[in-house]
């Protein structure tokens, strides 16, 4: 296994798209070799770090060394000329070289040896040639200094940071792992098997929103046992409201459950599914929880409760917050923002067309009210 104090494996980099050419790890130098991919926005987000550390560090012999290793493209060649178009729109002012590997060998050498199951991930070479470091980019930074005079790989906090992130790369392997299985239960309408995998993932992982949701959706939805569906949708309130981990995700989650309009609600019990409703809503739209920031889904997902409890008004304030959030330009990144807005303000307009009983219309594009709110 590739880890902490492990020589660095070999380059086997197919072609090199900015730099010259490297085939091997220099004595004396410090390497970053960084896994990542133009697709990837936490990947596109670390390079200006990466740049600035390439300037800072380059004449104590700093080397960084990016990795495209999992481009998407029908072909290898389309991907990495989409990949060459990409760093000459997003990134001119490159400092570092840039390899792309289509073979599966460097993510078969590096990543998949340390157990590194999420891009990017950044490898540090030190002047030995051994790995000094594993982890996020933007860790790199306040452990550097260390590393540049060889005090950091022997300390116990490196070693504590490394086991740490196996355990952490390893719970996420497990979790993808069970997902894939109750994924494949849930395409082949198994539903015992799809339930017997999900409370087995939440007997590993209790605080997992994502199986506690799915298991709300199986037993409300798919087996439509209401009574343990709503027990278990109870149940994630309460937790969610008393251990404020990932609090608003989670009661977000629920309300989807109870009121998406593309859910079938018919067979869910209207009284206890607007008692659910209401209390959710209120601690979502209030203030004083400390919930973190609302999003444009918080919003909507509101909104369709108070329009099927009869306050229209305050449902279309709720869709127009939501369209003014996904509009702003300090909402997300510009790379995420166009594309959320793309594919999620559409609906929304159709939404508040619906809500308004009339056509509406926003930047050029224009809904009329349709019978069934989406």
């Amino acid at each position: 296994m590739l880890c902490l104090a492990s020589p660095a494996p070999s380059l086997k980099v197919e072609n090199w798209l900015r730099g010259e050419p490297l085939t091997n790890f220099q004595p004396g130098k410090v390497y970053i070799v960084e896994f990542w991919a133009s697709w990837c926005g936490p990947c596109e987000e670390a390079m200006p770090h990466l740049i600035e550390l390439q300037a800072k560090y380059k004449d104590e012999g700093l080397e960084v060394v990016g990795v495209a290793a999992r481009e998407r493209a029908p072909t290898a060649d389309e991907a990495r000329t989409k990949l060459d178009a990409w760093l000459t729109e997003k990134f001119s002012n490159l400092n570092y070289r840039i390899g792309f590997d289509s073979t599966g060998e460097m993510n078969k050498l590096w990543m998949n040896a340390s157990s590194s199951v999420s891009i990017p991930t950044s490898f540090v070479v030190d002047r030995d040639g051994h790995i000094a470091f594993i982890g996020d980019p933007i860790d790199i930074e306040y452990v550097f200094p260390k590393i540049i005079d060889g005090t950091w790989r022997s300390s116990y906090e490196a070693k504590a940071a490394d086991a740490k992130r196996i355990a952490e790369d390893q719970r996420i392997a497990r979790e993808r792992s069970m997902r894939r299985t109750i994924r494949l239960a849930m395409q082949a309408k198994d539903w015992p098997t799809a339930l017997s995998a999900v409370e087995e993932g939440i007997a590993t992982m209790p605080d997992n929103i994502n199986f506690r949701q799915i298991h709300a959706d199986l037993l409300l939805h798919k087996m439509r046992d209401t009574a343990a569906g709503f027990q278990v949708l109870r149940r994630l309130v309460r937790d969610a409201i008393e251990k404020q981990a990932e609090a608003l995700r989670a009661l977000v989650g629920v309300m989807r459950q109870l009121f998406d309009a593309d859910n079938d609600k018919s067979h869910l019990p209207r009284a206890e599914r607007f008692a659910i409703g209401r209390d959710v809503s209120e601690h979502i739209l209030n203030p004083e929880q400390a919930f973190g920031g609302l999003t444009f889904t918080s919003y909507r997902v509101v909104a369709q409760y108070y329009y099927e409890s009869g306050d229209k008004q305050r449902a279309i304030e709720l869709i127009e917050r939501a369209m003014t959030w996904l509009d702003h330009p300090k909402a997300m990144p510009d790379h995420m923002r166009e594309g959320a807005k793309k594919y999620f303000m559409p609906g929304l307009l159709q939404t508040l067309a619906n809500y308004r009983g009339e056509n509406v219309c926003c930047s050029g594009s224009c809904s009329v009210p349709q019978e069934k709110s989406p």
